[in-house]
């Protein structure tokens, strides 16, 4: 499917579905998709993310992954509030980037548009350049702040992943780039590049852990991931926010797209997404199948291992290796940002 037509599919949607709910206040295409060509080919390890605006304060869990049309669509709801005051979405790293350009599939209440002329004109400032990175930055400190030694293993490796997982977030966030998220580290690599800092890079695979793997390593994690996440799908009852995440329609972006990045040579880069993946897995079998969580656990563990991470120690300790190394990627980075 090409990207124009993966979009024509997902308006159609928005027309037909999610319009149709009393609390619909409008939506628009986030991520990759805004910046596919109509005439490119949409891979198929990748999704067209879009968020529908709601007016309930707390939408509850996102709709997810699912197929329509033959497009692989991951829809998530926002409250409508935040789309309130332009400047908030300005100085917002993760909502900002999709209003850069024309991204509205559709408006009735005019807060969309209203955010989007303001982000288009001011994206670039670095006065809101700066503001996003400290918005970023700042997630960082408070996901790390956030990790329980008391709670389960794969809720501490997953607040310790994903607090890590931002570092890569700070030179997107400096080149004007779009913060994915499963390609995080590859994204980061070419922004680097791009800023003339590509030496910054070895710096963030080494906070992440994964410096030092080997491509057969990598793959065999991923074959291990492949059995737990083909698992999960027979098991599972218990609705996460990530359960789409999990579902058959995803296999080919958490399983076939981690086996491109190794095959790439990205294997590295692959392992953030691999480790998400099996805590995600290791959360829906403790919920809902504790023989599985016990029979999978050594697999998870093993490539938690890999990163470094064996014990709510190392957790502790890699947190603040990755403290004490913001003060220079700020400096680094920051340096790139004019004003």
């Amino acid at each position: 499917m090409r990207g124009g037509e993966a979009r024509q599919a997902a308006r159609r949607w928005v027309a037909r579905a999610a319009a149709a709910d009393p609390h619909y206040r409008g939506a628009y295409f986030t991520g990759s998709i805004n910046d596919l060509p109509a005439d490119a080919e949409l891979p198929p390890s990748s999704d067209v993310d879009l968020v529908v605006a709601d007016a309930r304060a707390d939408p509850g869990l996102k709709l997810g992954k699912f197929r329509y049309e033959g497009a692989l669509l991951e829809v998530t709801h926002l409250p409508s509030d935040r789309f309130a005051d332009p400047e908030a979405v300005l100085a917002d790293y993760h909502l900002a980037g999709a209003f850069r350009a024309d991204s509205i599939i559709d408006d009735p209440t005019g807060r969309l548009g209203a955010v989007h002329e303001r982000v288009a004109r001011d994206f670039a400032d670095p006065t809101w350049v700066r503001r996003r990175y400290a918005d970023a930055r700042a997630r960082i400190v408070d996901r790390l702040a956030a990790v329980d030694p008391d709670g389960p293993w794969h809720e501490q490796v997953t607040r310790w992943l994903f607090g890590t997982g931002v570092t890569a977030h700070l030179p997107l966030v400096a080149a004007l780039r779009n913060p994915t998220v499963r390609l995080r580290y590859p994204a980061a690599r070419a922004a680097l590049t791009d800023l003339g800092r590509p030496d910054v890079y070895p710096e963030l695979l080494r906070l992440l852990g994964a410096a030092h793997l080997t491509a057969a390593r990598v793959h065999r994690h991923v074959d291990l991931l492949g059995r737990a996440f083909d698992a999960v799908a027979a098991v599972a009852r218990t609705p996460f926010f990530f359960t789409s995440d999990l579902s058959p329609e995803a296999r080919p972006i958490a399983i076939d797209g981690s086996r491109e990045l190794v095959a790439r040579g990205d294997h590295r880069e692959a392992m953030f997404w691999v480790v998400a993946t099996f805590a995600r897995c290791q959360a829906v079998f403790e919920a809902d199948a504790p023989s599985l969580a016990r029979e999978r656990e050594g697999a998870f563990r093993a490539a938690a291992a890999d990163l470094g991470i064996v014990s709510h120690d190392d957790i502790r300790r890699r947190a603040a290796e990755v403290r004490a190394a913001l003060p220079v990627l700020d400096r680094d980075l920051l340096a790139r940002v004019p004003g």
